[in-house]
Parts: structure tokens; sequence; C-alpha cells
């Protein structure tokens, strides 16, 4: 059992950091993203026996985070009730519409620029581990990251200046 739970915290130590963006992506915040994978991870644990292929881990987790995070979705939808009042608009640059807009983004990006960021800053990997797996030199991905990263940046100043 000892060495289960060695096993388990060598993956969460290993991989957490990539699976808390996972979350912050699918709730577009912060504090609910750690939650989120804090009850995926209890909920992996739990299943950690059970669990056979150990390759398919983050794909585990992951289909986990967005389960949670619909049931969490459902429940607040049936907290709010109707009011007298309207509230007061939301600010104009709401988290939510950046999280879209970087979406939008990416899918505009070049597919090779678009895998290299996503390896690079959704799945946490190195230069050479990128380099690896895309089968090209780590220069070429180093400066993929870098070309994709600045049609990113700016793609997003472009719709940040434009009205909603």
């Amino acid at each position: 059992m000892i060495v289960e739970h060695e096993e388990f915290r060598t993956y969460v130590l290993s991989r957490g950091t990539a699976l808390l963006r996972v979350a912050n992506q699918l709730t577009g915040n912060p504090c609910d993203a750690e939650d989120l994978l804090q009850s995926a991870l209890t909920k992996t644990y739990l299943a950690w026996d059970r669990i056979k292929d150990r390759s398919s881990l983050d794909g585990y987790v992951r289909r986990t985070m967005v389960n949670i995070n619909i049931s969490w979705w459902r429940r607040r939808k049936f907290e709010e009730f109707p009011s007298e009042e309207l509230p007061e608009a939301p600010p104009q640059h709401d988290p939510r519409h950046w999280h879209d807009e970087l979406e939008q983004a990416l899918d505009r990006l070049p597919a090779r620029q678009r895998t290299a960021i996503v390896l690079r800053y959704y799945e946490d990997m190195t230069e050479p581990e990128i380099a690896r797996t895309l089968g090209i030199s780590v220069g070429t991905v180093k400066s993929t990251v870098s070309r994709g990263m600045a049609k990113l940046r700016g793609d997003l100043v472009v719709s940040a200046t434009e009205p909603r």
C-alpha cells in the first residue's frame, strides 16, 4: 500500500502543474481550478488500484475534471434565482471571454505552432521533449513556439481592442 501511495504522490508531483492548467482552462478561475483538481485527484486516488494502465492517468484525471465541472455547473445553475433588480454589468475583460478568445486564437494558428504551444504551455513539456515528440530539432521547437506566441499576442491584442 505504501508503494501505491508513493506512486500516486510521484504522479501528482510530476503532472500537477499541467493538470492545474487544464483545470484552469475548464473553470476560468484559479481558485475553482484548484478545487476542481483536488476533487479529481481525490477520486483518482480512490480508484488508483483499479487503474491498470498508468499511461492513461492524465486522460482519466482530465475526464474526471470535466465530469466534476459539469456537475458543479449544473448545481450552480439551480442556485440562481430571478430578482427585481438587474445585476451590475460584468467587467469588460471577463476571464471567461479571454479563455474563449485564446481558444479561437489557438485554432487560427498553423497546426505545428498550435501543437508546439499546447505541448509547451498546457502539457508543460520541455523543448527537448517536444522535439522528440514531434520529430523535429530543439531549435525548430524554439522558433515555432516563438512565432506562434507572437501571432497569439498580436491576435489577442487586436481582439481586445475590437468592440463586443
